[in-house]
Order: C-alpha cells, then structure tokens, then sequence
C-alpha cells in the first residue's frame, strides 16, 4: 500500500501481554499513552490504567464485543485518536478479523505482540510451525460426550485430535484442561496424546506443567488463565477409508450378514457423491457400516445415523468405538421421528425402514439441499416397487434403479467355484434443478 493511501487516523490495535508495558515496544507505548479513547477488557484496562492520559475515554468491551465498532468510528468522527488492546496477536483468534468486517481494513493499524500459545511452547521448547491453532475461548460447552453434533463447543477440537500430529489451544474458564483431558479420554485418545498447560503466563503466579497424561489432568483444577498444548505420543494411525472388508465390522450373529455388504456398500457411497463437509444421513444404520465408512469420507462434515433395532442400534455403537471418527452421531429410534432436528442433507442412504418407506422418501426429497443425493438399498420387490411409485410421483426428481448381483470365490475340494449373493438394487434419486437454478448457477 502506498504511503499516500494510508489512514491520517487509523484505530490502533495492540496486543498486550500479562506483563504489561513491559510487553509493549516504544511505538505501542507511545500510542497508548496519546490516546483520545482507549477501549479494552476490564482486566487490560486496569493492568495498563496508569499509562492514559488525563481525560481519555475508556470503552470496557467485557460483555459488548459488538459495540466495539461503533466506539471506533465515533472516535474518529470526533478526530480523536483511538485505541483498541487486545491480548497477544489480535490476528489469532483476537479482535482485529472481527474489527476489519466492520471498519474498512485500511482504517486498522495492528500492532501484533507474541501470542501466549508462542510463550508457552517457548517455555517447554515445542516447536509450533505445524500445529494447528483451536480456540474453545466460548461459553460454557459443557462436559464432551461421544457423537455429540457440531452444534458441542468442543466439536471443532475433536474433530482436530483426529487430523494433527501437536495442537494449541485457547481455552476458557468452563472449556478448561481438565474438560479438554475428559474429552480425549471420552474418545480413547488417551494414550496417545500427552498434555502441558502453561498458567498466568507472565504473572508472579505462572506456572508450567509440563508433561501431563489426559488420566491425570482430567482429575485435576487449573487457574482461570492457561493455555494447552497437545501432542502425540504414538504415530497417527491412517486407517483405510474406503471398502473395508465386511469382517471389519462387529454383526449381529448368529444372523450374520446384516450389514451392507462390501461391494454394495462401495457403490452405494460412490453414488452419494460425497464431498468433504458434507452432512450425511443414514437411515437403518443396522451394523453402522455405510455411515462409518462416509464419516471418514467427509472429515469437515457430519454423518447423523438413526436404527431402530436396540441389538442392531448397540452393534453400530461398538463399531462406532472401534471407527476412530468424532464426526458421527447414532441415534436409537424409528425414522421419521427425530429427524425433523437433524440438519438438511447432502446425501442420504436408507438401508432399511420399517414400513414408512414412502413417507420417508418423501421427507428426504423435501429436505435434500441443492444437487443432494438419495440412495437406497432394496432386496424385495414390494420395496422396490414402492420406491419406484414414490419417486413417479414426486416433482421435479430424476432417478435410476441399478441391480448388483456379486459372486464370489469358494474353495470345492483343490479348487474354487462362485458363490452368488443376493441380488440389491439400488435406488439412486436427486432433486432436478430448475430452469432459474440452472440460470443462476
């Protein structure tokens, strides 16, 4: 940017640190101290109350982050300089991304401080160029439980354990070490990840810990003012995705084979046509198989399953335990109902129903979002057939029914013969776009 494009009175946003003015360069101090109107939390604003000049305005932001803007531009309406203090980088996870949506980003000078998640790996020399950055700085979450939805505060840094090698988080006084502790040992990733949680950074009371097993930190209390920092002890395992074998799975027996079988179930997903943050639903979960393979499919969506079987509904749940995916909610119930609080789809399988077929095909169709799919998997011709009437009737859907029939090898004696399995079909349904949403696309 050109020096003559530059602000004559730009807001200035300056990281601050526990220490106070000792954290703060002499540009920074400079500004401080020459400030029209200071705006800050209640507690940065008292570390630093004996550095504002005689009359400055303060603008405590505790509770009234949206009045923030508005402060800024009257400041300077009036020409007043004005000053906004944030805590470390006001570019990670700070106020200055929030301040930029509301001002022109030309009316922003940031001046940055190092960020506590850098003192802490500093403290206990952990390198942090490839760790990935989640903040649980949010309101009360509450305790983590496994197949809880994204609307969990914590959703996104379960979602992160799966993903990454070394974390660092920002936590809250409700999202504390100990919940974060609970939350890995909830998802069995307790012996593979190790802790450390760095306390009143800064301040006479810090305190480091260093190396902390989940075990223990989950038993323990921590001050209001840390920050965490993960890694793994164990090689992140790369599990296959994709096509798994039908004995990966645990099945009811000994009715063996209630489970979608593995070249149905491949083909059925590759109809899906799956993206990576797509929200999925599968209707009659039976073993889970068809979910869980989308699940690790979709690793920034959802995939939101329901079965009405108790024994079938407790399978899915031990597959679910043994699947390593925090992206997947099971439910026990007969759909429709409940479904009318899952988020819309982009894609749904239903691999059984319990007699509401039609109904079930009908909300789907209503509730698909644009260029959504429906798969179903049918071995009778009266679902079949129901299916098929359904879908003649409905507007504006195109649809195709596909028959696998697959055989596989035995062994006879000294050589194999071919076992055939029962033929599926498999009915594939999407919602045709309009002629406006072909205008418009």
């Amino acid at each position: 940017m050109e020096p003559r494009d530059k602000d004559p009175n730009p807001c200035r946003v300056i990281g601050v640190l526990d220490d106070g003015i000792a954290s703060l360069n002499p540009t920074a101090l400079a500004h401080l101290r020459t400030a029209d109107v200071v705006i800050g939390g209640s507690r940065t604003l008292a570390l630093l109350a004996q550095e504002f000049k005689p009359g400055a305005v303060l603008h405590d932001l505790t509770g009234q982050l949206r009045a923030v803007p508005d402060w800024v531009r009257s400041a300077r309406q009036a020409h007043q300089s004005s000053v906004v203090l944030a805590t470390g980088d006001p570019l990670c996870h700070g106020i200055a991304p929030f301040l930029a949506q509301h001002l022109c980003v030309h009316a922003l000078d940031i001046l940055p401080n190092l960020s506590t998640l850098q003192l802490a790996c500093a403290r206990i020399g952990l390198a942090w160029q490839d760790a990935r950055i989640v903040s649980v700085h949010s309101q009360d979450a509450g305790e983590w439980v496994r197949g809880s939805t994204p609307a969990h505060g914590l959703y996104a840094l379960a979602q992160a354990l799966r993903a990454h090698q070394r974390l660092l988080l920002l936590t809250s006084p409700a999202n504390s070490p100990d919940r974060i502790a609970r939350l890995l040992l909830a998802e069995g990733l307790g012996e593979e990840f190790q802790m450390a949680v760095a306390e009143n950074l800064l301040q006479p009371t810090e305190r480091v810990l260093a190396e902390l097993s989940p075990e223990d930190a989950a038993q323990m209390q921590f001050a209001p003012l840390n920050v965490v920092l993960l890694w793994r002890t164990r090689l992140q395992p790369e599990p296959v995705r994709f096509g798994l074998e039908d004995a990966a799975y645990q099945q009811r027996q000994p009715d063996k084979g209630l489970i979608t079988k593995q070249e149905v179930r491949a083909v059925s997903l590759a109809r899906l046509q799956l993206r990576a943050d797509s929200v999925v639903w599968d209707i009659g979960a039976g073993s889970g198989s068809v979910g869980l393979e989308a699940a690790r499919l979709c690793p920034h969506g959802h995939v939101y399953a329901i079965e009405k079987n108790e024994a079938d509904h407790a399978i899915a749940g031990r597959n679910h335990a043994a699947f390593a995916v925090s992206n997947y909610s099971l439910h026990w119930g007969k759909a429709p109902q409940g479904l009318e609080h899952w988020p819309d789809p982009d894609a749904v399988f239903i691999g059984g129903s319990g007699g509401e077929l039609a109904e079930l095909i009908a909300l789907v169709l209503r509730r698909l979002r644009p260029s959504g799919r429906l798969v179903m998997n049918f071995v009778t011709l009266e679902n079949l057939g129901t299916a098929i009437h359904t879908l003649e009737s409905a507007a504006n859907v195109v649809w195709d029914v596909l028959q696998l029939q697959a055989a596989r090898s035995k062994p006879i004696l000294q050589m194999h013969r071919m076992a055939a399995e029962n033929p599926v079909w498999l009915v594939c349904a999407q919602a045709q776009a309009t002629s406006q949403e072909v205008h418009h696309g």
